[in-house]
């Protein structure tokens, strides 16, 4: 009777219903083998493979109901490894060390913390070394908002993903990538035009993630602990960040580089080229001669300026300044009672063509405007006047021709044109090793602010993993 039916079964399962003849009967081993010695079962290769799994189930092939069970069971433990499988790959909340900061101005604390998973459209990275930078210690130092407590500072750095959200294409894990506290959306009339890099459909912000202005840092009591600038909060082993504010990075650029390109350099750089638009030839005066007011002589000489003047208290700054195309250096302390602004006319026959404020002084800004050229002059702010002082201006000598102008991350659109920098760097004609004055571990991050402070340092490389 078995056999019989073996010989006369002709279907085929779609679903839990049968449909349609095959066209040709089914073959089968020896029916009393299959099925009374599951143990020893042995099954020809040529057996369909809805019948080779689980060869020691007793499964009456010509009885709908044995099949149709064992498809469902079949199903479900596929269903099981898939979910499996998804949890496996699905990121989990990481216990990291980070440098929290509880009370303005005071030591920065190393403590664990936890970083929640990236959410859409957002990447958790790994930080490999992170620098600090003077906005870093401006928001360190302020009572009050926007600095919200306790907070991760540090947003000049570099990464490799860790883990990416849902409608993450465009980095993946394993990629070098820096954070950057400009959002390129890639979408908004600003991020299309050429005009601004003022992302309007992400718009700067000090405290919160882009999208909805939330922290992804807890502490180790499960307390709300901020982030910083778009996210970055860099000085944390692990970070999330939106990717609007991540860039992907040419892995041939050594990491501490292109932890420069994150922030200053990129600021000062690209703030002769993009904001100032320097002319070869040209007369460049710089106050300031920080990391980024370096940049800014470093982008000047790229562009073929035929004098740069840089001013700054510090004569130790000079030397380094020399090799990135300073040409001649003004103290203020030692002009006596003689304007900074009169001598610098005086050295170039009227004034410069182009002058940069890179320090954040009200009266260094309007030093900065006094000592442009009638006519043409361009004055650019790159500093941030955190006292609220008024910089006087006087309108006749705008009604003269010079003019004014803001820079904020030295005009750059970061995902078009930090890799145009790093391909600069990789020809060996964009400067960086100079920038690098201090490298050291994780835990003396708070030397390397005091190091800031004092003016000895311009950038200080700060490795996560020493």
């Amino acid at each position: 009777m078995v056999l019989s039916r073996l010989r006369t079964a002709r279907v085929i399962v779609s679903g839990d219903s049968f449909v349609g003849p095959q066209r040709a009967p089914l073959k089968f081993p020896d029916p009393q083998l299959l099925f009374t010695h599951p143990t020893r079962c042995r099954l020809s290769r040529s057996r369909p493979h809805h019948l080779t799994n689980h060869c020691h189930t007793s499964i009456n092939p010509a009885v709908p109901g044995d099949i149709s069970r064992k498809r469902d069971r079949d199903r479900d433990r596929d269903r099981e490894k898939t979910s499996a499988m998804e949890n496996s790959t699905t990121p989990k909340p990481i216990r990291c060390k980070a440098a929290v900061s509880r009370a303005p101005g005071e030591p920065l604390r190393i403590e664990e913390v936890v970083v929640a998973p990236p959410q859409a459209y957002e990447i958790r990275m790994k930080i490999l070394c992170t620098s600090v930078c003077h906005t870093d210690v401006t928001f360190w130092r302020m009572k009050g908002f926007p600095a919200v407590l306790p907070q991760i500072y540090g947003h000049e750095a570099v990464g490799v993903v860790e883990s990416v959200g849902e409608h993450v294409e465009e980095v993946v894990v394993g990629d070098l990538v820096v954070p950057t506290f400009l959002a390129q959306c890639g979408e908004c009339g600003e991020c299309e035009s050429e005009r601004s890099n003022m992302c309007a459909k992400l718009p700067y912000r000090a405290v919160g993630m882009p999208r909805d202005g939330t922290t992804r840092f807890t502490d180790a009591e499960g307390a709300v602990v901020h982030g910083f600038l778009g996210g970055a909060a860099s000085f944390s082993e692990y970070t999330v960040a939106d990717v609007a504010h991540v860039v992907k990075m040419d892995p041939a650029i050594p990491p501490e580089k292109a932890c420069l390109l994150s922030c200053s350099v990129s600021t000062g750089v690209g703030a002769a080229w993009k904001v100032a638009k320097v002319e070869a030839g040209s007369t460049v005066a710089i106050f300031g001669l920080g990391a980024v007011g370096l940049a800014v002589a470093e982008g000047a000489r790229l562009r073929g300026a035929g004098r740069i003047i840089g001013v700054d208290l510090n004569p130790d700054k000079f030397e380094i300044g020399k090799r990135l195309g300073i040409t001649d250096f003004v103290n203020p302390k030692e002009l006596g009672e003689k304007p900074v602004s009169q001598v610098i006319r005086e050295m170039t026959g009227g004034g410069a063509d182009y002058c940069f404020e890179c320090i954040g002084l009200a009266s260094l800004m309007s030093d900065a405007f006094q000592s442009s050229r009638i006519g043409s002059g361009k004055t650019i702010i790159l500093g941030v006047e955190m006292h609220g002082s008024p910089i006087m201006l006087d309108s006749t000598e705008i009604l003269r021709g010079k003019c004014v102008m803001g820079s904020l991350y030295g005009g750059i659109k970061p995902k078009t044109d930090i890799p145009i920098l790093v391909k600069q760097y990789l020809n060996k004609e964009l400067k960086l090793d100079e920038f690098i004055t201090h490298e050291m571990g994780f835990h003396d991050i708070n030397k390397a602010f005091d190091l800031l402070i004092q003016g000895k340092s311009l950038r200080c490389t700060i490795w996560m993993d020493r």
